[in-house]
């Protein structure tokens, strides 16, 4: 059973995932006041097409009025598929959730947490500028709007290894102040910023305080 009504979740699944964001962002919900339950073969009628009642998106077992976004969802268009149709079974008979949707909501939160977590090291640590030429060969560096992060300091470029990671790469490094894992107040920091973090190696050849590393082929 489905569920016409609601909030919406962010669904961090592959494909559906592209047309649900697309249909949020873009103001198509119509959440209706209250709920009633929807058996698929009822679904199935609200494709769009010439004769159907409407347009309707199940996402998580809530089912959605997209037809603002008609041009996306209606036969033929390119989410076209998920129209009108069930993914997942999310509530029973009774309309109560299922224990698929508990997992797959937690799965979603985790997902989003992770994505918070990205983001902050992004903003620790932005990526550096690079650009590579025959001619040249590779160069790195910082800029106050380097990795599209800005802010008020320009940072020297450091190799970054991440747990996991097969590679390091480039980022951009404070080098003044406490390190960002220590108050601002901290009198006991060396005023080196993130400088000393333990997962950054210095570019051999290159200066240690320089914005920019540059390797000649």
């Amino acid at each position: 059973m489905l569920r016409l009504g609601g909030r919406g979740l962010l669904l961090g699944l592959a494909a559906a995932a592209a047309a649900v964001v697309a249909a949020r962002l873009m103001g198509w919900w119509r959440p209706r006041a209250g709920f009633r339950l929807l058996i698929p073969e009822e679904l199935a009628r609200y494709r769009g097409g010439p004769g159907d009642p409407g347009l309707y998106l199940a996402l998580l077992g809530r089912v959605y009025d997209v037809s603002s976004g008609r041009r996306h969802y209606e036969p033929g268009a390119h989410y076209s598929g998920f129209a009108g149709k069930v993914i997942g079974r999310f509530y029973g008979e009774d309309g109560l959730p299922t224990p698929e949707l508990t997992q797959v909501e937690a799965k979603i939160s985790k997902g989003l947490e992770a994505n918070t977590r990205a983001l902050e090291e992004k903003h620790k640590f932005p990526p550096c500028n690079a650009e590579w030429s025959s001619a040249r060969g590779s160069r790195f560096w910082c800029s106050p709007n380097s990795g599209g992060v800005s802010r008020d300091w320009t940072g020297v470029p450091r190799k970054l290894y991440k747990p996991g990671a097969k590679e390091p790469h480039c980022v951009c490094v404070r080098t003044t102040g406490p390190p960002s894992d220590q108050a601002l107040d901290n009198p006991a920091h060396r005023n080196r910023g993130d400088l000393d973090h333990p997962n950054l190696e210095e570019y051999t050849g290159c200066p240690p305080v320089s914005m920019a590393c540059s390797f000649p082929l």
